[in-house]
């Protein structure tokens, strides 16, 4: 039996906690999708929809296509959910999914001349939530500030700290150890505080 519907508000103080229901649930229409109920299939693809789209856009360098990434993602998974055997989280499994569908498209992408190597951030940013840091409640733009991390930190704390996934599910979907995706994001966080403070120091100074 499935979870009828995934909570409305964060009803407990442990995000953890909240973390893990609605992944059970996710989880569990995944499954019940492959056992081919449309219902689950629906709920499944609408309860993931968002993030799905969010990490397409960070991984991107075309964050126009992020909607066409995300479609691909889905019926990827859709098409191999009868592989799918509850061993990891429904989440974990289809983020590896898009970053796979991400790689493929650059693939395809690399003979064509680029016009730009700018990465725009505002579709992640518009969909994230900061998580912890001071400053950003005073207008600082978080998409400036995660635009100078290196790739790798800035994915690990994407995933960590905006999408809010467990250290193993994003190392699962980075494709390397535990350890290093929690190095990658105290890093990640070290350098967005430092870079906060250099950028608050000018308001300080003028008060």
């Amino acid at each position: 039996m499935i979870t009828p519907a995934l909570p409305v508000s964060r009803a407990t103080s442990d995000k953890s906690e909240y973390t893990a229901s609605i992944d059970e649930s996710i989880t569990a229409w995944a499954l019940a999708a492959r056992g081919g109920d449309p219902d689950a299939v629906e709920r499944f693809v609408r309860a993931l929809h968002r993030d799905v789209v969010r990490y397409v856009a960070h991984l991107s360098a075309d964050p126009q296509a992020a909607d066409d990434l995300a479609q691909d993602t889905f019926l990827r998974a859709l098409g191999s959910l009868h592989r799918f055997e509850g061993r990891s989280s429904a989440r974990a499994w289809l983020l590896s999914i898009a970053r796979r569908a991400v790689i493929d498209s650059f693939r395809h992408a690399a003979a064509r001349p680029r016009l730009s190597d700018t990465r725009d951030w505002q579709v992640a940013v518009e969909l994230a939530q900061p998580c912890g840091l001071p400053g950003f409640d005073e207008g600082i733009a978080l998409l400036d500030l995660l635009a100078a991390l290196p790739e790798d930190r800035r994915e690990a704390f994407v995933l960590t700290q905006l999408m809010g996934l467990p250290y193993a599910e994003a190392a699962e979907v980075s494709g390397c150890p535990i350890g290093t995706v929690r190095s990658r994001v105290a890093r990640a966080r070290a350098t967005l505080v430092g870079l906060l403070a250099e950028a608050e120091a000018p308001t300080a100074l003028a008060a």
